[in-house]
């Protein structure tokens, strides 16, 4: 007797569309099975009524043969009583008790999920606002109703269609079988027309009747204690964001699948959120709504960067953005858990971790050693015997920067004092206070430029500009050698793995051959300005290319001096922003000997007004050098 496929009942929580997909499957067997017993009652409704006429005209009939009336009426009453006890009422039962009790279950299990949907897109809906505690509380307590309800009906309307399975067997062979044995009864007085082979099959399918009855009773007994001990779980299966306070996360998740909502845009200033099943798989990003039978691409992941954002007053919402830097789909968890879990599954895949030979292991390792960077080491440079073109703009011979050479390795207490505060958004008050009482010029808040800025973007004979996201700022205790941005990196990139701080602020960064400047890429007003003569050290991170930080050095009003690190992530090689600020710098040395400028101008591109030109990624790649009336008009 071949296999009955039966639906899990362990799947019935998660409800993902691979278990909606293959209850479609039962749905629909379902409801063949009762269109055909429907035909196969009225069938056999027709045989009845047919032997109830016979008995009729069998009694017109015997009466006419008077010996013979009593047997003659016997015989085909029988006959007929037989065909109603066992051939039209165990059909009428199944029908009527089984499949109407499977159409009932499928009616509840809709109105369960529609309900679940319902207090699922009003859960999402909640502000972050603090005061609205005892609603968030009232709204998850309606969640978790709804899920236990809906996890109730599914688990009722799963057992009753994996029944279904084994009762439809006996329910069709029952009546065929009464049929048969009605009719042998009602010929028996001519047994020389029946064989000893048709009692054995009869006898066969008997026993196979009670086998299948046997195997339900036991199959019955099972899904009631798997479905006790499903239903008695804790409440915070049901209930979503059960512990906000601390969640146990799991970092080292190469894949992921769950519900999000997606953001849509449905026109200017309008958006739709949507609930969808997402799953990854390899380096993509999968979508699969409900009832559809396989998913398809969202988003590629390798190279990716995820980053934590505000959206429309919701939580937990996150954003993935391109290699180049465009933003890609906004997407929101359903609980904190969910929403950290998915932005560490989707940096550990954007970094290809998911090729390699052991990629369980090589994300635990990646995970260890952020934990671990929280422990002072020596140096950073350590790890690396080759110093990159990090460049010490201190030490300057014949107009030309200088490599740092071989400095002792300093303790990283020396570098930067134990306990120093990181800050990790670019607008800084205290920034702002420094500036208000060195006197210096602000950028204007609506944007308009000023004629002085006007004034030096034309002096100036660099402008090149980076994308770049700002990652951390600290204070440092020395410049010397660029061990110190090594060090800032590291604190910085430690911090932020410890503390879960996805967030970064995109800036366009502007290299002139006077100040770096951070823009706004929206407004584009200038966030803040560093003059170049105050950066003394800049590095880019030997093995993640995009990393590059530059210390600024400068002097406080009342004598005091004071050292800043920023670090940076650059949608480029950081080595080329170290080259632009390096080419600046030699700028600023050769504009005081007129022959060195010109011999510089000999050496890099310029255009014909003058200003010198760097290659982008994208000129790179085209082998072409676009001038600067092109590029601002683009």
């Amino acid at each position: 007797m071949p296999a009955v496929d039966k639906l899990l009942l362990e799947e019935a929580l998660q409800d993902s569309p691979q278990t909606r997909s293959l209850l479609s499957v039962f749905e629909e067997d379902a409801g063949t099975l009762t269109e055909y017993t429907n035909q196969l009652l009225q069938a056999m409704q027709r045989v009845y009524g047919a032997q109830n006429e016979m008995c009729l005209a069998t009694q017109q009939l015997s009466k006419q043969l008077l010996a013979y009336e009593k047997q003659l009426n016997i015989l085909h009453s029988e006959l007929a009583k037989q065909l109603a006890d066992t051939m039209v009422l165990p059909i009428i039962q199944f029908r009527e008790k089984d499949l109407t009790e499977v159409s009932t279950l499928k009616d509840l299990f809709g109105l369960a999920s529609n309900e679940h949907d319902v207090s699922m897109a009003k859960y999402s809906r909640l502000p972050k606002r603090k005061e609205n505690e005892k609603l968030k509380a009232e709204v998850a307590k309606e969640v978790a109703n709804a899920r236990r309800k809906q996890h109730l009906s599914s688990l009722q309307y799963y057992c009753a269609l994996n029944a279904l399975q084994y009762r439809k067997r006996v329910a069709m062979m029952e009546p065929m079988l009464g049929y048969t044995r009605g009719q042998i009864n009602f010929f028996k007085k001519g047994a020389e027309m029946f064989s000893k082979r048709m009692d054995s099959f009869l006898s066969s399918v008997s026993d196979m009747v009670q086998s299948i009855q046997g195997e339900l009773e036991a199959e019955a007994e099972k899904m009631r204690v798997s479905q006790q001990d499903l239903i008695a779980v804790n409440e915070s299966v049901y209930t979503p964001d059960s512990d906000v306070t601390s969640p146990a996360i799991n970092r080292n998740l190469i894949q992921k699948a769950g519900y999000l909502n997606l953001r849509n845009k449905t026109g200017l200033v309008t958006t739709t959120w949507e609930r969808l099943y997402f799953f990854t798989q390899g380096g993509n990003l999968m979508c699969q709504p409900r009832g559809a039978v396989a998913g398809g691409l969202i988003q590629d992941l390798d190279n990716c960067s995820v980053m934590a954002v505000d959206c429309e007053d919701r939580r937990y919402c996150f954003q993935i953005t391109t290699p180049t830097g465009k933003a890609g789909i906004t997407l929101q968890a359903e609980s904190k858990k969910e929403y950290e879990e998915w932005i560490c599954a989707i940096n550990n895949i954007s970094r290809q971790i998911y090729l390699t030979d052991n990629p369980e292991a090589a994300a635990i390792k990646l995970n260890q050693t952020a934990l671990q960077a929280v422990t002072p080491i020596t140096s950073f440079g350590k790890k690396h015997e080759v110093h990159h073109p990090s460049q010490n703009v201190k030490n300057m011979e014949n107009d030309k920067i200088i490599p740092s050479e071989s400095a002792s390795i300093q303790d990283s207490t020396q570098l930067i004092a134990p306990g120093t505060p990181i800050q990790f958004d670019i607008v800084l008050p205290a920034m702002e206070f420094l500036d208000q009482n060195r006197g210096g010029r602000r950028a204007n808040p609506f944007g308009e430029s000023e004629d002085s800025s006007k004034d030096e973007e034309e002096d100036s004979l660099l402008q090149q500009m980076f994308i770049v996201r700002f990652l951390g700022s600290m204070a440092v205790q020395s410049d010397a050698t660029s061990e110190v941005i090594y060090e800032a990196m590291r604190q910085v990139l430690a911090a932020r793995a410890i503390h879960n701080i996805f967030r970064m602020t995109e800036s366009h960064l502007m290299v002139t051959s006077k100040n770096l400047r951070l823009i706004d890429p929206q407004t584009q007003v200038t966030r803040t300005s560093f003059d170049l003569p105050t950066v003394t050290q800049f590095a880019a991170h030997q093995d993640n290319k995009r990393l590059i930080g530059f210390v600024v050095h400068l002097s406080e009003p009342l004598g005091e001096e004071s050292m800043s690190a920023y670090v940076f992530e650059s949608n480029t090689e950081g080595e080329k922003i170290c080259y632009a600020i390096s080419l600046g710098k030699e700028i600023i040395e050769a504009k005081k000997d007129p022959e060195a400028l010109a011999q510089l101008m000999k050496s890099v591109p310029f255009t014909n007004d003058g200003k010198f030109i760097l290659l982008n990624d994208e000129s790179q790649e085209d082998g072409a050098i676009r001038e600067e009336g092109e590029e601002s008009e683009a």
